[in-house]
């Protein structure tokens, strides 16, 4: 019992297709467990998969996603408030609500890589990690996919948001900014790197959001929202 609820957790926060499904359901007892056979498990899979990908991870990839998320919102760092502010004062809060704006932009177009990373962690989970998810704290589903995922996902997401600072001409505003704050007197020049950020930025983002998901798949029955998922879930209750 807790060896199935420790693969469906982990697998929870992931798409995944036939082949990671099948895969996951070759681990089960043949026989099936608490009347449900494997293939009623495995539907049981795809289900919650469905669902945490539509309630949590998809929504980052939306335009919005992350710009009216307050969980995910993109500020800016730290030494670029000191810009904001500036250039609020001067009456350019226009200026630095769009670069504010497209950052968040480029966070929501990157996350759209993040789903066959999340397959690929999934296919190569083994029995040893899902009984360390199953025994460990709320967000042990969520620290196995930051550990196995992070490096991989920054890779995607770094070059995409390059690719979308210089669709939207984020570079060219933010360049105008940074240029006018640079000019005023007797401030503190900055340079930042402003892809390194929101690379960085976009991935705590997903890893907050499928957080929020797996406390909810754990703790709250209502998110059985079928029949089969609370037969499927009620394994590990």
């Amino acid at each position: 019992m807790k060896k199935i609820f420790g693969i469906i957790l982990a697998a929870s926060f992931t798409l995944s297709g036939c082949a990671e499904l099948q895969q996951v359901a070759s681990q089960l007892p043949q026989s099936g467990v608490g009347g449900l056979s494997n293939a009623d498990i495995a539907s049981g899979l795809k289900e919650a998969l469905d669902k945490g990908i539509d309630k949590q991870v998809a929504k980052l990839t939306k335009t919005d996603g992350f710009y009216k998320n307050q969980l995910v919102k993109i500020l800016l760092p730290a030494e670029l408030q000191k810009v904001d502010n500036t250039l609020r004062k001067i009456g350019m809060g226009s200026l630095a609500d769009e670069g504010l704006k497209m950052m968040n932009r480029a966070a929501e177009d990157a996350v759209k890589e993040a789903t066959p990373i999340f397959v690929d962690a999934v296919k190569n989970m083994t029995f040893n990690d899902a009984k360390n998810i199953l025994m460990g704290a709320d967000n042990s589903a969520t620290n196995y996919l930051q550990t196995t995922t992070s490096s991989k996902l920054y890779t995607k997401f770094n070059p995409v948001i390059k690719s979308s600072f210089d669709k939207v001409g984020a570079d060219k505003v933010w360049s105008s900014i940074i240029t006018k704050y640079n000019a005023v007197p007797f401030v503190e020049k900055v340079n930042p790197d402003l892809t390194d950020y929101v690379t960085n930025k976009a991935l705590e983002g997903v890893f907050t959001m499928i957080a929020v998901e797996e406390k909810e798949i754990r703790t709250n029955i209502n998110e059985r929202t079928s029949v089969l998922l609370k037969k499927v879930f009620a394994l590990q209750d």
